[in-house]
């Protein structure tokens, strides 16, 4: 039989978010829906009640990682951003969160309290509040004992991209806005010459003595 590596990846995720949810948090967390996102800047986000079944009769919330930052970390890494995003969904449903993605003194206790440390910096030293907040593990704390047991077990996140970023589409985008950025073609309302320079210069033709106007081309 073929391995299956959404399979793989997505059991040990659940399993890790069960067994973190019965060691760190009592079993009270309700289950959501982990995806994989790559935004921009984040190692992995919380939604709540993001997404809804056809009937509507089921409403759940969303735990994303970003895989982009996967091979560089090392899984007790990425877990411990699972369980960063865990305490948001706690205090969702058991506590009062702040304005979208500000990360307050509730907050911070709650992540204390399973044993990772809140700070901007990411190390001793940072503050534990405010918008861009991420964390450091507390050697021997709740966290740190229960992922070494789970790791121990065969829990991991097995998979991590091979390279550098290989979207295709996102290339092709960032190709395109690359040369829009240093091909602007410009057009003289003279004499029709053209010219192509980077945005926002200004060209005059010296037959016209006229300023030539951007027309937004690529060449």
């Amino acid at each position: 039989m073929t391995n299956n590596p959404t399979k793989r990846t997505y059991d040990d995720l659940n399993r890790a978010y069960d067994f973190f949810n019965q060691r760190l948090f009592s079993g009270r967390l309700p289950r959501c829906l982990i995806t994989m996102q790559r935004r921009p800047r984040s190692r992995g986000y919380f939604c709540g009640k993001r997404f809804e079944t056809r009937d509507g009769k089921e409403v759940t919330d969303e735990i994303a990682l970003n895989p982009r930052h996967f091979k560089e970390r090392t899984p007790r890494e990425i877990l411990s951003t699972l369980v960063h995003e865990m305490t948001h969904l706690e205090q969702e449903h058991f506590g009062k969160p702040s304005r979208s993605g500000y990360h307050n003194k509730e907050w911070a206790g709650l992540m204390k309290a399973v044993g990772l440390i809140p700070s901007s910096s990411g190390r001793e030293g940072g503050k534990e509040t405010g918008q861009r907040v991420t964390h450091y593990i507390r050697p021997g704390g709740p966290f740190d004992r229960a992922c070494a047991e789970l790791l121990k077990a065969g829990c991991t996140v097995a998979y991590v991209e091979a390279g550098p970023d290989t979207d295709p589409e996102q290339g092709k985008a960032t190709t395109a806005r690359k040369k829009a950025a240093s091909k602007t073609k410009y057009t003289c309302p003279g004499c029709g010459l053209n010219a192509w320079a980077k945005p926002d210069v200004s060209i005059i033709c010296s037959g016209c003595d006229a300023e030539l106007q951007a027309r937004g081309g690529e060449q």
